[in-house]
């Protein structure tokens, strides 16, 4: 499957935001040696996986999929191996008619929201314009990227993120 999606900064969170359905996603990366870990072992709600997404050609706003679903203790028994791990809430929220995947991270990244906004085809992603909520187009920022973040403090990205002019951000 390829994956067409674009990726911003909040700027700002929007009213309703927290009525919105949500759900808890944990990430843990393999192999956590790599700089850039491909494979992604995730708890999203109740459902488990493992992904590797590669760019195509080299865009990665367009990106390979493959994952596979896994039971709760495959999750549990594969969770153990040493990864890179990163805790964030998924909020949905409808804007025109499509899904604004609202990332808000917890722990060690809070603070730090992301945007996603997924398409079907690559002329919807290009003539897709920013929301106002968005502070900037983030999807070709390797800084951001899940396998980079995973395991960081917002420390970690606070210079790369001060150069788009980025405030932290809580839901209340």
């Amino acid at each position: 499957m390829i994956e067409q999606e674009k990726t911003y900064l909040a700027k700002y969170l929007p009213q309703g935001l927290k009525d919105c359905k949500y759900k808890e996603i944990i990430d843990i990366y393999y192999p956590k040696d790599a700089v850039h870990p491909k494979i992604r072992l995730r708890k999203s709600g109740t459902k488990f996986e493992m992904t590797k997404k590669e760019p195509v050609d080299g865009d990665v706003s367009k990106l390979k999929e493959q994952t596979i679903i896994l039971t709760e203790e495959e999750f549990n028994a594969l969770s153990q191996l040493e990864g890179k791990r990163v805790n964030k809430i998924r909020y949905y929220y409808n804007y025109n008619n499509q899904i604004a995947e609202f990332d808000i991270f917890q722990g060690d990244l809070i603070g730090l929201v992301v945007i996603d906004f997924e398409f079907e085809t690559e002329q919807e992603k290009n003539n897709f314009e920013m929301p106002e909520f968005c502070l900037v187009d983030i999807t070709t920022e390797d800084f951001i990227a899940g396998g980079m973040i995973c395991g960081k403090c917002y420390y970690n990205v606070e210079e790369n993120l001060k150069k788009f002019d980025y405030k932290k951000l809580c839901l209340k």
